[in-house]
Formats: C-alpha cells, sequence, structure tokens
C-alpha cells in the first residue's frame, strides 16, 4: 500500500520516539518530472523520473543528527531513526538548535489562493517534445544561426510535507513547467551563443515555443564579431536577464548565516544605506504562481512580506531560527532545507522599485560603455564586498550601440556599486525576483 507525503512524515516521528528521541521533524518529498531534449529535428534524450525523498532530524537535549533515504518501507523507517538517535548521541552540543515553540507556528494558511499547482492534466511527452522542435526550429529559421545546441522541454510536479514533535504538520504541491533554447551563430573560431528560456507554474502562462527559439536565435546572431571592450573606467548597465544577480549577492551577504559568522560585507551595517534612497527591497512570499511562493518555511513558521531594504536603509537580516537564535532576534520565516541537510535561511520572491526611465533611456544617458547581457565566473570577497566578473554584451557609444563585446572583467566593490544603482522599469513581473536593468557608473573594465 502505497502511503501520501503526510503519512509517511508521521510514521517517521512515531518510530523517531520509539528510538529515542526527544524530539524530531521530517520532510517528505514525492515528486514526478518529464523533461525532452532534442537535436537536428530528431528526439536526442527523454527521461522520466519518480521518487520519494525523505529526511529525518532527531534531537537529543542539544545535540541532532540527519539522515535521508529514498525508501519509505516501515523496515527502512525504523532504521532511519534508530541510525539517526545512534548519530545524535555522538553529536556534538549545538545550543542554537531545536524546534519552534508552539506559539511560534503557522496555524492558518490559504493555500488555494497562492495558486502553486497547475490544475490541468500534465502535458504528454509527445506534447513536450513537439515544443522543444518548435523551438529548435525557429531559432534555426533566424538567419546566422548555424546550430542549435539545446532545445528541451520539462515539465514537473512535487508535493511536499513537513511535520514536527512540536505539533506543525503541514504540506503543498507544486507544479513547474518550462522551454529553452541555446542557439549558436558562426563558425570555427567565431562562434556565438546566447539563450532563452521561460519557467512557470502554470502551462497558460507559458510563453510560446516559437518566440523563445526566434529569441535565442536573434540574441545569438546579434553577438556576431564580439571583441575585446577598451581597459578604464566606465558606466555598465547591467541586462535585466543578469542584474538580479547584483540584489543577489546583497541577499547573500544579509543572510542569517553569514552574519553570524561574521561573514560578510554588510555585518556592521544594519540600519545604514544599502541601496538609494528611493529604491526598497521587498520580499513577498505570496505571489500566486510564483515559484519562490510558500505558505510556510521548513520549520512551519508563517512566511511573511517584508522590506529587506526601505527606502535604501537595510532593515534586518534573513534568519531562520538557528541563525535567530544566535543573533538574539526572532526568526524572519526564512528557513529552506532538502531532506539530507538542516534548515538554513533563504528568501523567497524578491522586487526592488522600478525606475521611471526605460533601458533605452539609460542607454542613451551612459554615453559610452557597456551594456552586459552574461557574466561567466566571479571573484567575489565575501567579507569586503570586492567584486570581480567576467562579462560579455556590446559596447555603447554616444547613447547608441556599436558593436558586441567578450572576454572582459568588470570589477568594483559591491558596498559602493549598489548605492550607486540607476533602475530602469524594465522587470518581467512575473519572475521570482523582480529586477530592472541597472545602470552603475564609473565601474572597472578590463579589456584590451
Amino acid at each position: 500500500m502505497t502511503c501520501s507525503p503526510e503519512e509517511i512524515s508521521h510514521h517517521l516521528l512515531d518510530v523517531a520516539r520509539k528510538a529515542g528521541a526527544d524530539a524530531a521533524d521530517a520532510i517528505v518529498i514525492d515528486g514526478s518530472s518529464v523533461s525532452v531534449e532534442v537535436r537536428g529535428g530528431a528526439l536526442e534524450h527523454a527521461e522520466r523520473s519518480e521518487g520519494t525523498d525523505l529526511g529525518l532530524r532527531v534531537f537529543l537535549g542539544k545535540r541532532s543528527a540527519i539522515v535521508s533515504s529514498s525508501d519509505s518501507r516501515p523496515e527502512t523507517l525504523r532504521a532511519m531513526a534508530e541510525r539517526a538517535v545512534a548519530m545524535a548521541r555522538e553529536a556534538p552540543e549545538d545550543p542554537f538548535s531545536g524546534l519552534a515553540d508552539k506559539d511560534q507556528l503557522v496555524t492558518d494558511w490559504d493555500i488555494e489562493s497562492l495558486e502553486l499547482s497547475d490544475p490541468a492534466p500534465a502535458p504528454s511527452a509527445e506534447a513536450l517534445m513537439q515544443d522543444a522542435l518548435t523551438t529548435e526550429a525557429a531559432a534555426l529559421a533566424v538567419a546566422g544561426v548555424t546550430q542549435v545546441s539545446d532545445a528541451a522541454a520539462s515539465y514537473g510536479t512535487h508535493h511536499v510535507h513537513l511535520a514536527a514533535t512540536n505539533g506543525f504538520t503541514g504540506g503543498y504541491a507544486r507544479s513547474s513547467r518550462s522551454v529553452s533554447c541555446v542557439a549558436i551563430s558562426g563558425e570555427g573560431t567565431g562562434m556565438e551563443r546566447d539563450y532563452e528560456g521561460d519557467s512557470r507554474t502554470f502551462q497558460s502562462d507559458l510563453r510560446s515555443a516559437e518566440e523563445i527559439g526566434r529569441t535565442a536565435g536573434e540574441r545569438a546572431v546579434q553577438q556576431v564579431g564580439a571583441r575585446k571592450p577598451e581597459t578604464g573606467s566606465f558606466p555598465v548597465l547591467f541586462d535585466e536577464r543578469i542584474s538580479s544577480s547584483l540584489i543577489g549577492h546583497l541577499l547573500a551577504a544579509s543572510n542569517g548565516a553569514a552574519i553570524a559568522r561574521g561573514a560578510s560585507w554588510l555585518k556592521d551595517c544594519l540600519g545604514q544605506d544599502a541601496l538609494p534612497a528611493h529604491l526598497s527591497l521587498i520580499e513577498d512570499p505570496h505571489r500566486p504562481r510564483i515559484s519562490g511562493s510558500r505558505p510556510f518555511d521548513a520549520e512551519g513558521l508563517p512566511t511573511q512580506r517584508r522590506a529587506i531594504v526601505e527606502n535604501g536603509v537595510l532593515n534586518g537580516w534573513t534568519l531562520d531560527l538557528s541563525s535567530g537564535r544566535k543573533l538574539d532576534m526572532a526568526s524572519t520565516g526564512n528557513a529552506a532545507r532538502g531532506v539530507s541537510g538542516p534548515p538554513s535561511p533563504s528568501n523567497w520572491n524578491l522586487s526592488l522599485t522600478q525606475g521611471d526611465q526605460s533601458r533605452a533611456d539609460l542607454l542613451r544617458d551612459m554615453g559610452t560603455g557597456l551594456l552586459v547581457t552574461s557574466m561567466i565566473g566571479s571573484t567575489i570577497n565575501p567579507n569586503t564586498g570586492d567584486y570581480s566578473r567576467g562579462a560579455s554584451g556590446f559596447w555603447v557609444e554616444n547613447g547608441e550601440i556599436t558593436h558586441p563585446v567578450n572576454e572582459c572583467t568588470i570589477a568594483g566593490n559591491l558596498r559602493d556599486m549598489l548605492r550607486r544603482i540607476i533602475p530602469a522599469n524594465d522587470a518581467r513581473p512575473y519572475l521570482s525576483r523582480v529586477v530592472p536593468s541597472l545602470l552603475i557608473e564609473g565601474m572597472t573594465l578590463a579589456g584590451n
């Protein structure tokens, strides 16, 4: 008899108590996915996976241990619990570990309003292959595209359930649907590549496969003839496709785990300016149909809308229970976890205040500089915020794009960079991170 994720999680708690655990929590993830890749108008790879993964965390006082498995048979659950308790007895004490108190737990949530799972029937493997073929054909139809290295479509669902001996029990289902394409232009040493893709919770929201392929092809062709830019100090415009990476660095530096370790360039900046005064960074885990939405975190605490940065000022850290206890602060309801590790702080949906200018306006105003559309590698000093990344994109002179560029490095200091960003108004509202193109003046470019 097949058990539901909820039933398995409660079985895990029962066997943990019987094995001698003082407290425990269990997470069970039941999922399935189908992915299809095509090449040259024919199927190249198809994969289907189904499985149930489960994790058990037990506590003996302030000692804890975690075990995981993909086998939900009763004898396996008992063995997991016994092994976890034996491991916990040998583990060092952690004064900051432990489950949430009952008065911290979420007691009511509206899962329907979040629309995390598409009620429409799952697409067939044939439908996925047709999307991938359409995407490839659309890219190849763009003049100048010589090949498509990757055209793919996928669909997946998973059901998550969390239960703990403090009385919390809750779960939700999530679906995802995606199409992607990587196109290549030119030949030999002059080959260039670019991509496009879309991923949505609901099939009906997904952009057309033809549009995705065509966009990937057009972008690849635009890269033909790329060369190194000048070396010097220039304004840099981070395209909306990659601008969220800058905000990602701010989020990493304001993560409670990094703050508790003292390994963050923001550690002494609480209550200080982190962005320009007219900008705010808002986290909202309750946006419908968005991948980062959830009704509760991985410790059973309610998720909440909050201003990480408000009117330029850094308001607080992103905390789970453990990092909050280390910093003598309350959790912000941002715990995330998989089946084989403990909870850790993580951010949900983010949106940065948009500007009142278009990307074209910012290009016009920047004069001569670099429009970055792709980045590779990174050297980020977590303690100082010193920033260096490989980049490619387009050179801009007198406000006009003149030619593609590659093999350059952009550098600066994140603390200074983020306080000087100028946002455009082109952010895509359906993404989990809604961040527009961002202009930063006076960055260091290393090219020729």
